[in-house]
């Protein structure tokens, strides 16, 4: 008798510019209040959050997955406007709670984890400052990293989500900025592989790198400094040779929306990846004008293009052996 395969799906989706219409007075949030240059006001913030939850609601729908296991997500200003996007009318029969902590980035925009409470049960969160200094020794705020460890269907899994610093000011100026970003990535999952050698690790994000960019490649090489870390694998560098990317700039794709592995996944023959995908169906997708095919996106300067997001979400799916019997 052949292996009863069960489908789970786990994503990373980039929300672009998840706002509520408050001013608040400790970040740069102004341009999203309904006096600001966006002039975003709650009838766009509705809908917004109608247009996200469409797209969340349907990742996976081609493999028939009744909506992603684990999502990760960045771009959004408060747990407030995540509590609103999940009790939407498209978001509330796959029973999502989320993890999301504040960080210090001066647009005030966090990363967090949406997961189905039938399928994960989260055991411990925290999140790690990225502390990083400009070329004149000026302090950055960013992003903090999320690490989230639960049981995903039985197996522990430990979930690290990123939103590195972006390529503003150039990429070669900017790049130290991301691989600041990659060495605490490994620092975290050099304590976490010194706990289990064999731990089942997903990193996921938006890193504001490609595949083949050097902050991405240290992720994917032993190691010297950090003894326990593990290399790790990249699917997505495969996609990228082949062209595809997630987020579009000058005619040209981007892949900086990713989903790395720690090596358990490829030895496991119970729970084990299986396929990475780009989620772009032609509905994603700018209709019409300059930017034809490109993500269809909620803004452009200053107009409100009624879209999604200027990123496709990625996900990647694993097996889950039901004839195996996970602890």
């Amino acid at each position: 008798m052949g292996q009863e395969v069960q489908l789970v799906g786990v994503g990373f989706y980039n929300l672009e510019n998840l706002f509520d219409t408050t001013d608040d007075p400790n970040t740069f949030d102004d341009d999203y209040t309904p006096a600001g240059a966006r002039h975003w006001n709650e009838a766009l913030l509705s809908q917004k959050i109608e247009n996200l939850s469409t797209v969340i609601s349907k990742i996976g729908q081609a493999e028939n997955l009744p909506g992603l296991d684990l999502l990760g997500i960045c771009e959004t200003e408060n747990a407030a406007l995540l509590r609103r996007l999940l009790a939407s009318e498209k978001m509330r029969p796959f029973n999502y709670g989320f993890i999301h902590f504040d960080s210090p980035d001066h647009r005030g925009i966090d990363v967090a984890l949406l997961y189905k409470h039938e399928s994960f049960l989260p055991v411990h969160s925290t999140h790690y400052r990225l502390r990083l200094k400009s070329e004149k020794q000026f302090s950055i705020t960013t992003r903090d990293q999320l690490v989230v460890t639960g049981y995903l269907w039985g197996e522990e899994v430990s979930v690290l989500i990123n939103h590195w610093p972006s390529r503003r000011g150039g990429k070669k100026r900017s790049a130290p900025l991301r691989k600041a970003a990659a060495r605490l990535q490994q620092q975290i999952m050099d304590s976490l592989f010194n706990l289990n050698p064999k731990a089942k690790i997903l990193m996921l994000g938006d890193f504001n790198d490609n595949p083949s960019d050097a902050s991405l490649l240290s992720l994917t090489k032993e190691n010297d400094y950090y003894p326990h870390f593990q290399p790790l694998y990249n699917p997505m560098q495969a996609l990228a040779q082949k062209g595809l990317g997630s987020l579009a700039y000058r005619d040209q794709w981007f892949l900086f929306d990713q989903i790395l592995l720690s090596p358990a996944w490829l030895k496991d023959p119970n729970f084990f990846y299986l396929q990475t995908k780009i989620f772009n169906p032609p509905w994603l997708r700018t209709p019409q004008g300059r930017y034809k095919g490109y993500p269809y996106r909620t803004n452009r300067s200053r107009d409100f293009l009624k879209g999604y997001s200027d990123h496709f979400p990625v996900y990647i799916l694993l097996g889950l052996n039901l004839s195996s019997t996970i602890p």
